[in-house]
């Protein structure tokens, strides 16, 4: 094995043989890099400045800190976390959820000694960093998490609101909640007025309509607030208090901690545990983000950016939040954490890389140096208007609806009060105690019934079937007589040996007296299977669409093929590799009919005996990657299934000639009594791509002539007076998927107008359902409100539908 030697240019002083060198001619082996930033990432960095100039104020004054200190912890959350974390496209800096927290160690302790534990919470946060268990902070509870939030949330709003009237702030939600009524008696006019103007401000500014609304909200809302509230104070000539920045060479720095160990200890722990699950869980919501937007993801080639960004490296992300920590408390700064709103904005903003959030940190250094004349300006009421609706946001509406559907609110609340009455720590510890709790409670909870039904005793089980339900499980099936009928129907999602066992042995004994037994999962019909052999393994019935990993016969094809080594950008044709499609559909008969028609052969047997009886239509695209049954979970018989290019529903009237949407509506409605319509469209839809680009006039292929039932989705998209559909809160990643989502709610509309549909919805006896499914990221969306503005939400998320 040779040593490695580096290569050098040619020089005529050196005489040592034994060095390498490259032709004269030839450039070095390594050229050097030049530092580049992307326009991308200079105008992201300036929009997430403009946010973060004026929160870091807020929030540095809600929590009592120096002013200093809120733009102390925003540069140096942007340069060191930005450069070093493990989010690249995550800002950090002083954030909301701290609050609570560094206002309670500064009641405490004092800034200088909070200064010091900041450091040594970011000393914390290295050890966690390195001995890489930052998944773990994941493993807490959703539900806690946004507790919590609210809670913090519900203290700043309180806080924030005494300020706003013009008074001081208590320390604690209790004293600010008894003294708000003495408070109200004694309001400020002034501060009154600036502090309604920013919330005014704040709340309009995004809802501005038109294109000019395009235009004026590049401008964050935070900064129009204030700076507007601050240009109304002056003009009118208010007298209030106002941003008072001190000369830095005054500024505290960090000082050694004061107080006793147990109380430090603590006070270190909770910063660590809220900074830390704040910026991961940042972190997590920054992927969903990127992944939003296929130029991040897939490099945009040919764009000019070239860079991609890759998932999360949560461990770096704590190392870079703990030096973070460690540079801003020994600096005199707040603590920090990632921040949702300057995260979000970054990458709406079109950042390609960290760059901009190093460069968002060095404009606040900037600013921090020279602005400090304008920045005194600024009335504290508008400040404090700011970091109460900041607050308010924190109790989010969404997130109490995603607990209530999960059944975790006695976690939300105790979290959300404990955090209110107690503090951060206190609050979260209620809170896991309480999950806990729950959790146990639905593991042992299990209801088990008995009841006999026209000479057929059923049994049914709800909740977890564990060896702790094992005796009542084997009382119940006592009660069946010898050699009679009985259907166990098992609705729950787990269940152990023990019970299986108990299960099985019964079963066993009852059919050898005469009796039967049917052992049903949450729907009829479906069977309880066994545990499977992984000797035995066999391909299932999905995975002939997954990669087709089925062993296939060796072909010289496959082997001599360019593309066979898989190397990226190998010319790899379509057959390469593939059997003829006559073979290869031979050969999926033949699976079929091995391994899933014992399988289904009953449920099939009943359907034909019964006769179909679907509970909806399904109307989808043609697309050969949208499996139905797959998507939706759904069997034999489920589903009256409707495909075409683009899933159109022609108006009535306007078929000209092609009535099968129409009689298959008609048919679905009317004859099987379907209790609900879906749409379903796609991402990367051929269809609305082909829509998009088509040009008037020309041949009027079959294909154009059926497209031309999508053109009221494209006239739909260009009106301005509508508002635009949105994915999960973002707005849609290019023109293709904004037509798609569009096209989803306009034929919804197609369908209202059909006679059988019209009708049905007027008795009340159909729902009408909008969907997307995100091919790339197996994800599917439904249409949630009631205005039919297109807002589509995750289905784990979704609201009630519209009808």
């Amino acid at each position: 094995m040779s040593a490695c030697v580096p290569t050098r240019a040619t020089d005529p002083s050196d005489s040592n043989p034994t060095r390498r060198v490259h032709p004269p001619h030839s450039p070095p082996p390594n050229p050097p890099r030049r530092f580049r930033i992307a326009g991308a990432d200079v105008s992201a960095s300036i929009a997430v400045f403009l946010i973060a100039l004026p929160l870091s104020l807020g929030i540095a004054l809600a929590t009592g800190a120096p002013l200093q200190a809120g733009l102390v912890a925003a540069a140096v959350g942007g340069i060191v976390a930005g450069r070093l974390g493990g989010s690249p496209l995550q800002v950090s800096g002083p954030a909301a959820g701290l609050t609570v927290v560094t206002a309670d160690l500064i009641h405490r302790y004092g800034w200088r000694t909070t200064c010091a534990i900041t450091v040594l919470a970011g000393v914390v946060q290295l050890g966690l960093g390195c001995l890489r268990v930052a998944r773990t902070a994941l493993a807490v509870s959703p539900a806690i998490v946004h507790g919590m939030l609210a809670g913090i949330g519900v203290t700043i709003a309180v806080a924030q609101l005494h300020i706003v009237l013009g008074g001081t702030p208590q320390s604690s939600v209790l004293d600010n909640l008894r003294g708000l009524p003495a408070q109200l008696a004694r309001l400020q006019p002034a501060a009154v007025s600036v502090s309604v103007l920013t919330l005014a401000l704040l709340l309009l500014w995004p809802r501005v309509p038109g294109r000019a609304g395009q235009l004026l909200r590049r401008i964050p809302a935070a900064l129009v607030a204030v700076a507007g509230a601050t240009a109304a104070a002056s003009f009118a000539g208010l007298t209030l208090p106002k941003v008072d920045l001190p000369s830095w060479s005054s500024h505290a720095l960090a000082g050694l901690p004061e107080g006793p160990v147990l109380g430090l200890a603590a006070a270190v722990l909770t910063t660590t545990l809220v900074c830390s699950v704040q910026s991961l869980l940042g972190a997590v919501a920054v992927d969903k983000l990127v992944a939003g937007r296929p130029d991040l993801i897939s490099g945009a080639p040919g764009s000019g950016r070239g860079a991609r960004v890759g998932r999360s490296d949560l461990n770096r992300e704590l190392l870079g939040q703990g030096a973070a920590n460690i540079v801003s408390g020994t600096l005199g700064g707040l603590p920090v954490a990632g921040v949702a709103v300057r995260s979000s904005a970054n990458v709406q903003a079109g950042a390609v890389s960290r760059s901009s959030t190093v460069l968002h940190g060095v404009l606040v250094v900037i600013a921090a140096l020279l602005m400090v004349p304008v920045l005194e300006f600024i009335p504290l009421a508008s400040l404090a208007a700011l970091v109460m609706a900041v607050g308010i946001q924190m109790v989010s509406l969404h997130h109490i609806r995603t607990v209530t559907r999960h059944r975790e609110v006695p976690v939300y609340a105790v979290t959300t009060l404990g955090v209110v009455l107690f503090g951060v720590l206190e609050g979260v510890t209620l809170g896991v105690a309480v999950a806990v709790g729950v959790a146990l409670h639905r593991l042992t909870r299990t209801r088990i019934t008995h009841h006999e039904r026209e000479g057929v005793h059923h049994v049914h089980v709800r909740g977890q079937l564990t060896f702790l339900a094992v005796p009542r499980l084997s009382r119940a099936l006592h009660l069946i007589p010898h050699g009679a009928d009985a259907v166990v129907e098992l609705d729950g999602s787990f269940m152990d040996h023990a019970a299986y066992e108990s299960l099985q042995d019964w079963q066993k004994t009852h059919t050898a007296q005469g009796g039967s037994v049917e052992l049903t999962g949450r729907r009829p019909g479906t069977r309880i299977a066994e545990p499977s052999d992984s000797a035995h393994c066999r391909c299932r019935p999905w995975t002939p669409w997954r990669n087709h990993q089925c062993e296939r016969p060796y072909t010289p094809s496959a082997a001599g093929h360019p593309g066979a080594s898989g190397e990226p950008g190998a010319a790899q044709g379509p057959s390469a590799g593939r059997e003829s499609s006559g073979h290869e559909l031979a050969r999926g008969i033949s699976a079929f009919q091995r391994n899933t028609a014992p399988i289904v052969r009953g449920e099939l047997a009943r359907l034909a005996r019964e006769g179909q009886q679907p509970d909806q239509l399904f109307l989808t695209c043609a697309d050969s990657r949208l499996v139905t049954s797959m998507i939706t979970s759904s069997g034999p018989g489920d589903l009256f299934v409707v495909r075409n290019v683009g899933n159109l529903v022609p108006l009535p009237g306007e078929e000209s000639g092609d009535d099968s949407v129409a009689a298959a509506i008609e048919y679905a409605v009317d004859v099987l009594k379907v209790r609900s319509i879906t749409v379903c469209g796609h991402s990367g839809c051929g269809a609305m791509q082909a829509l998009l680009t088509s040009e008037p006039g020309g041949t009027r292929t079959p294909l154009q002539r059926w497209l031309r039932h999508g053109l009221p989705s494209l006239e739909r998209m260009a009106d301005d007076t509508r508002p635009w559909a949105r994915l999960a809160g973002r707005a849609p990643a290019d023109a293709v998927e904004q037509l798609c989502l569009t096209n989803v709610v306009q034929q919804l509309e197609h369908l209202s107008a059909h006679e059988s549909v019209a009708r049905a919805l007027r008795e009340g006896e159909l729902e009408l359902h909008g969907m997307y499914f995100h091919v790339g990221e197996a994800q599917a969306y439904l249409l949630t409100g009631a205005d039919g503005d297109g807002l589509f939400d995750h289905v784990e998320a979704a609201a009630d539908l519209p009808a």
